[in-house]
């Protein structure tokens, strides 16, 4: 993941001239919003427990995240991969966490509030599930579904047992795309027709070529159990390492990238619903270790007032962006860093065409045009805006303290499952399209793609 993000340090030394041109940018540190709902921590009475299904890299980030947002506690945790189990107790500070293979003793636990599920997302559904039936809130890792059915199978459950759920692609909860939200919201962009957005990353790791541990084999790890939901294989470290990579465990580059830039979109856009349609080119070039999904892809989507444009390349590192183009103004997102830089719009007379004409209707022209418009010479360029958090901000953190004041409060948070469904099916539209070679079209009342 790229945590690149300008500081007010960062920006002075390279210049202005880096993020705008023209006019000197105005630069701005945002200010992060307190981590709790009431100027004091919550009380112990009301701390929130929970507990951790999946304590990967991802489920360890989770919970050092955790560590920093009040009224807290993590009580339990449980993997497949029995050292993770000691990395669980690590990432909290606590030796003697509780931990388990089986999830099923986690929910069972009457002291676990809430779960954050950070399994493999073909088994998203079987675990989410059984978290609502057994009364518990849930933050479930994105992307939210595997399939098309797992995602309105998971709304159905969350919604009977009343549960809050957030789905964890955290940039809704950032304070730079707070402040894109709110720029989009002003009109300052006018009408926006076109996003685009790539995340590209070029390295073995960003392709989830993750080393296997020296002592992965299938008496520390319950190979049988990760194949709930998976048609069943031989024992392959590299099916449970990097599982990412293949169409039985994972969704690829738009489950596992694609999703934080249509989440950011839709969060920016206020777009809570499906594009219409996507079509999806690209290739696997680079990495040919057996794996199932692309190294390259890119996507078109049909959205109802905009399209839209994404493209993720494991094979040059360009980090992530995403782009609004608007009719007033462009805004632009780089790791945490928002720019916002106006277009001047004011009147200015014809310049090219009219050199066709004879001098005499040119002159008229442009003698029309100046008593018209008598103030369009007197220009004075708008400066650039640009954001960015304070040295150290973390929107994982803000996201788990939304989530954990949702539980307390019962109100539910901007990503719950309708929202976090709608951008995992952009995922699966996108692959749809990749693997068929055909264009995908979302059948709204059917809740399925077609051809």
């Amino acid at each position: 993941m790229n945590r690149n993000f300008w500081t007010r340090r960062q920006f002075i030394r390279v210049g202005t001239g880096a993020v705008a041109t023209g006019a000197a940018a105005k630069f701005t540190v945002l200010k992060p919003k307190p981590l709790w709902a009431s100027p004091r921590p919550p009380a112990a009475s009301d701390t929130v427990r929970f507990a951790s299904i999946g304590t990967g890299v991802r489920g360890c980030e989770l919970l050092q995240a955790s560590l920093r947002v009040p009224g807290v506690q993590c009580v339990a945790a449980c993997d497949l991969y029995d050292s993770r189990h000691i990395a669980a107790s690590e990432a909290v500070n606590n030796p003697s966490l509780p931990t388990t293979r089986n999830y099923k003793e986690i929910l069972d636990r009457k002291d676990v509030d809430a779960v954050i599920i950070a399994v493999a997302d073909h088994q998203h559904r079987r675990v989410f599930v059984d978290a609502c039936a057994a009364g518990k809130d849930i933050y479930c890792e994105k992307p939210m579904s595997h399939t098309v059915e797992d995602g309105f199978a998971m709304i159905d459950g969350a919604q009977k047992a009343k549960r809050i759920v957030q789905i964890g692609s955290q940039r809704v909860s950032s304070i730079t795309y707070g402040q894109a939200k709110e720029i989009y919201d002003s009109g300052q962009l006018g009408e926006v027709y076109h996003v685009e957005a790539h995340w590209d990353r070029n390295s073995p790791s960003g392709a989830w070529v993750y080393p296997i541990p020296p002592d992965a084999n299938e008496q520390t790890i319950d190979w049988n159990e990760f194949l709930v939901g998976a048609p069943k294989r031989p024992w392959s470290p590299e099916r449970f390492f990097r599982w990412r990579c293949f169409t039985d465990y994972g969704e690829g580059l738009p489950g596992d990238l694609f999703v934080h830039a249509i989440s950011g979109i839709h969060f920016i856009t206020g777009t809570n619903t499906v594009a219409k349609r996507a079509y999806s080119t690209g290739g696997l070039f680079h990495f040919k270790d057996g794996r199932d999904y692309p190294d390259l892809i890119e996507t078109l989507y049909d959205y109802p007032k905009f399209r839209s444009y994404l493209r993720c390349n494991l094979n040059n590192d360009q980090g992530d962006y995403i782009g609004l183009y608007g009719t007033k103004g462009t805004l632009t997102l780089q790791g945490q860093t928002l720019t916002y830089t106006p277009q001047d719009t004011r009147p200015d007379p014809e310049g090219y065409s009219i050199y066709g004409w004879p001098a005499k209707l040119r002159d008229e022209y442009l003698a029309q045009f100046a008593a018209e418009h008598p103030l369009y010479k007197v220009k004075t360029t708008e400066p650039s805006q640009v954001f960015s958090p304070p040295d150290g901000y973390s929107d994982l953190v803000d996201h788990q303290a939304n989530f954990f004041n949702a539980v307390r409060t019962r109100k539910k948070v901007v990503e719950n499952e309708e929202f976090g469904n709608n951008a995992a099916l952009g995922c699966h539209l996108a692959n749809y399209s990749y693997f068929k070679e055909t264009q995908a079209v979302w059948d709204a009342a059917g809740k399925k793609i077609k051809s």
